[in-house]
């Protein structure tokens, strides 16, 4: 392994000249492992005991000390790195061919395509359901422990959708106690049992370490506090902590969590619009657009704007309907709470194939024409000008060909396919 990742740094292409010079000036390569989680269930070792810690420190050891020995031999060979010379490793080794030779990398994806435990990470899940394609569900089970559960006799498919909601072992009397010792999860494990981890890597490991130390989501700012002041005193290079939840979407999650969040999230979405009174003041506005004039009326009551309607000069008819059902949504989102300038932006832009001008601006269509009227209704009443976001639509399209239509002589023409609004 280390001849091969010797071998990568000659082959590899670099995006630039300094990056090469400083890769290959020091040569170091990063030698690691995963599966560390799989190995301790075939020995049936609990992740968090000092036995899987020690047992730990010994196989980086091990690693390391072989990796180091073959990395002199290759620079016997080959020569050793050009910074060799006032190095740490010049007065201990003959020659040295890569000034740095382990770490734990973040092994996601591979231990996916490998079909291993993540790096030194503890199992995320025993069982699990993955959702695909059309919300079909599947079940995932860690194919040691559907061995055991097979062969001890406990298996079930019920026990295993059981142990998908509840993400974990814990309290599952089915489960004979020494299997759940040693099939622990990433959250059954204390954090400083996972600090502790990693400590007992990093004493013979040379670079840094991928490991995420796992807090429940009513983890306090002291207990995080707490795993760093750990880390550091432990002599480890750098810590990864995560706080369950902490996102709305996560790359990993068990069934019960997630849950509770989409509920939760379903729940704040559901808003009921606040009664439209009996009496309500307001204005109504004129404006052309290109299907004729439209009316807009935005009205109000004490809490602040409730309605706006819009109605076409001319009865009946696709746009007279459009109007109607834009005036209501809008009304719907007002008493709901949604603020004027968050309507504006929705609307302002949206474009039809028969645009016009107005009052020196381009009124793009009907739902743009509402935006327009409830600006000025807004700008208005707050005295400020409302920031426009909004770029498309200033050159509407063109209904024959799609081309960019432009204003030449009070009329809309298009100078790929000659169509004139007035013609």
């Amino acid at each position: 392994a280390v001849r091969f990742l010797d071998n990568v740094i000659e082959i590899n292409r670099f995006p630039l000249p300094q990056i090469e010079e400083m890769t290959k000036n020091n040569r170091k390569i990063g030698l690691g492992i995963m599966g560390w989680a799989d190995m301790l269930i075939q020995l049936g070792i609990p992740y968090d005991s000092k036995e899987a810690t020690d047992l730990g420190e010994k196989v980086m050891g091990f690693i390391t000390e072989e990796a180091r020995a073959y990395s002199v031999e290759l620079g016997a060979k080959r020569g050793s790195f050009p910074n060799f010379k006032g190095s740490i490793y010049e007065d201990v080794y003959p020659c040295l061919r890569n000034a740095t030779l382990t770490t734990i990398a973040p092994t996601g994806t591979l231990s996916i395509i490998a079909g291993a435990s993540s790096g030194i990470e503890p199992l995320f899940a025993v069982s699990y359901i993955r959702n695909i394609m059309d919300n079909t569900e599947l079940l995932e089970v860690h194919p040691f422990f559907e061995a055991i559960a097979r062969q001890r006799g406990f298996y079930s498919e019920e026990l295993m959708k059981k142990i998908a909601k509840k993400g974990t072992l814990h309290g599952i009397e089915e489960i004979p106690e020494e299997i759940r010792k040693v099939f622990v999860t990433s959250h059954d494990i204390a954090p400083v049992d996972h600090v502790k981890m990693q400590a007992a890597f990093q004493k013979a490991c040379d670079n840094a370490i991928s490991k995420t130390i796992n807090f429940s989501e009513k983890a306090t700012k002291e207990e995080v506090a707490a795993a760093y002041h750990l880390a550091y005193d432990s002599g480890c290079k750098g810590i990864t902590v995560y706080r369950n939840n902490s996102r709305d979407q996560q790359a990993m999650s068990i069934g019960a969590v997630k849950g509770k969040k989409i509920e939760e999230k379903q729940a704040f979405q559901q808003i009921e619009p606040r009664p439209r009174p009996d009496v309500t003041r307001g204005a109504t506005m004129k404006t052309a657009t290109g299907c004729g004039h439209l009316f807009v009326s935005i009205n109000g009551d004490e809490v602040g704007l409730c309605e706006v309607f819009a109605r076409m000069g001319k009865s009946g008819g696709c746009a007279a309907s459009q109007a109607e059902a834009t005036g209501r949504l809008v009304s719907l989102a007002l008493r709901a709470g949604i603020k004027g300038e968050a309507i504006v932006r929705q609307l302002e832009g949206i474009r039809c194939p028969s645009p016009c001008w107005d009052k020196g601006q381009t009124i793009l269509s009907c739902s743009d024409a509402i935006a327009k009227v409830l600006r000025r209704h807004l700008e208005n009443e707050e005295g400020n000008a409302l920031k426009n976001d909004n770029t498309n639509g200033l050159c509407p399209e063109c209904p024959e060909c799609s081309g960019m239509l432009v204003f030449e002589e009070g009329c809309v023409k298009c100078p790929g396919c000659g169509f004139s609004r007035c013609g």
